[in-house]
């Protein structure tokens, strides 16, 4: 009985610190208007996620974001709301930063918080992450990843910009600047930003990944629905692809058209 009790008081304080943690990552209702349309496929393994997205705007800049940090459940959800919150602070001091410039100090605020040097006796707890800049007067869009990709549909055509090789946390060797790229966006785009949970989940007949190839081609299929549609199309595959298997990882997807 009181084994059963200790049990049901850490269910609900995972419950509590999962509330929290969505109470962090920003309102869908409010991110209504900022873009034209989007969705958020969000599904933690567990009650709190090491997975988060990210949104904000002012009058002339938007940032959208999608990160994946070392881990799942608890360990997971304490990154995640160190990138949230470093986020909020760069952005919030000065909205002008690159996209690339935003994940350099974002990775030396990761750095110093959990005490990395570069020892290989400490932790490598990091975070990979897709971050977009967009000029809401232009138009125009940076991209910078830290080991998260993103994807562009144009008139059907996907486009994939790749990120560095690298992670906001300690690197293997040394820590180089982030690469920024530019992007003239089109009305009608479409992008996609995401973790790696649901590229990485077993399932399948021979309990198989489901891999990066079948990932893309959900994103080719679902092209000429409203993102609300979408979102189902891609909830559905994963839910079928994994079955009755176990979740394994975290799994995020975040596609939005300005």
């Amino acid at each position: 009985m009181v084994i059963e009790q200790e049990m049901n008081d850490h269910v609900a304080s995972l419950r509590y610190a999962g509330m929290i943690q969505h109470a962090l990552m920003p309102d869908p209702e409010v991110i209504k208007s900022y873009l034209k349309d989007f969705f958020i496929l969000f599904l933690p393994r567990d009650i709190v996620s090491g997975d988060f997205y990210y949104a904000f705007c002012n009058r002339q800049t938007m940032c959208i974001a999608a990160g994946d940090c070392t881990g799942h459940g608890v360990p997971g959800a304490l990154m995640s709301i160190l990138g949230i919150s470093f986020l909020n602070e760069i952005l919030q001091t000065d909205t002008s930063l690159k996209a690339n410039r935003i994940l350099n100090l974002m990775r030396e605020k990761v750095m110093k918080a959990m005490h990395q040097t570069g020892t290989s006796a400490e932790k490598k707890d990091s975070i990979d992450i897709g971050l977009c800049i967009i000029d809401c007067i232009t138009g125009k869009m940076q991209y910078s990843g830290a080991n998260r990709p993103l994807i562009m549909v144009r008139n059907g055509e996907l486009t994939e910009f790749k990120p560095d090789k690298m992670t906001i946390g300690i690197a293997p060797v040394k820590e180089n600047p982030f690469t920024n790229i530019c992007i003239d966006t089109l009305p009608g785009d479409s992008f996609y930003l995401f973790s790696d949970g649901f590229a990485d989940q077993f399932g399948g007949i021979k309990d198989k990944k489901f891999k990066y190839i079948q990932f893309m081609r959900i994103i080719e299929s679902v092209q000429g629905l409203s993102m609300s549609q979408q979102k189902q199309r891609f909830e559905n595959a994963f839910n079928e692809w994994k079955g009755t298997t176990q979740q394994i990882d975290d799994v995020l997807v975040f596609g939005f058209q300005l």
